[in-house]
């Protein structure tokens, strides 16, 4: 399995993954899911992914090498794009192409084509935005009402995020709550696991402010799932029973 959370808000982009893989009980490992394409002080993207690893990766080599423009011959990559739209078009493409190339022989070997990705960033000068592509290289957009977007296993940390997080939310306080979210998780799902990869992009600074892995007995990240186990505790100790038991005789 696998956990991603993109979060925007007002200044800036926090984009959260694990890294834990498995094609069984007997076989885990770690790979990235979390891809960083940067032109220092004129673009920053970050890509995470989500489905099939031999999908995922062909398409994050797809987007490095580029894809071939039938219109004018050249090679169209994430560091040409001339928006964050056309961008997130070439992603769609790359799933497409991969999906063309692969698709039949995987029906054929009764594997799925299963894949989804969380594509945010920005482009010098233009919004700052975030999107989640799909199989089938269609994509929707975050918006301000619901600033943030997740593929894989999101069911345990989409209520955190969904009480916790507005577009108004302070950057590092949308990363805390995004690493509560992953937590809460990795708690529920032995197949969501660390290291976890992040990166923190302000809103016009054209480059990461923050590119980090999380690893295993990592001090702060410790002491938060610590602290978060101890709140929800207390608060559903100061939370009064309900009055609904059988009546006094």
């Amino acid at each position: 399995m696998t956990y991603c959370a993109g979060i925007l808000v007002q200044d800036g982009l926090v984009m959260i993954a694990d890294t834990r893989t498995n094609a069984g009980l007997d076989d885990v490992s770690t790979f990235r899911k979390l891809h960083v394409f940067s032109t220092p002080g004129e673009r920053t993207f970050g890509l995470m992914t989500a489905g099939n690893l031999s999908v995922t990766q062909s398409v994050v080599s797809l987007l490095h090498e580029g894809l071939a423009n039938p219109e004018t011959g050249e090679m169209d990559t994430l560091l040409n794009a001339t928006t964050m739209f056309r961008a997130a078009q070439l992603v769609g493409s790359a799933i497409r192409a991969v999906r063309d190339m692969d698709g039949d022989a995987m029906k054929e070997a009764g594997v799925k084509f299963d894949v989804s990705m969380l594509f945010g960033g920005q482009i010098q000068g233009q919004p700052m935005r975030l999107f989640m592509v799909y199989g089938a290289g269609n994509f929707i957009e975050c918006g301000m009402d619901a600033p943030f977007l997740q593929i894989g296993e999101h069911k345990y940390g989409k209520p955190i995020l969904d009480r916790a997080v507005t577009y108004k939310t302070h950057l590092y306080d949308a990363l805390k709550v995004g690493l509560i979210s992953m937590d809460s998780t990795m708690r529920s799902n032995l197949g969501v696991g660390l290291p976890i990869d992040l990166i923190v992009l302000r809103r016009d600074a054209a480059e990461p402010e923050l590119n980090r892995r999380i690893e295993a007995g990592e001090p702060y990240f410790h002491d938060l799932r610590e602290r978060w186990s101890a709140a929800l505790r207390a608060a559903h100790t100061a939370i009064p029973r309900p009055p609904y038991g059988p009546p006094a005789g």
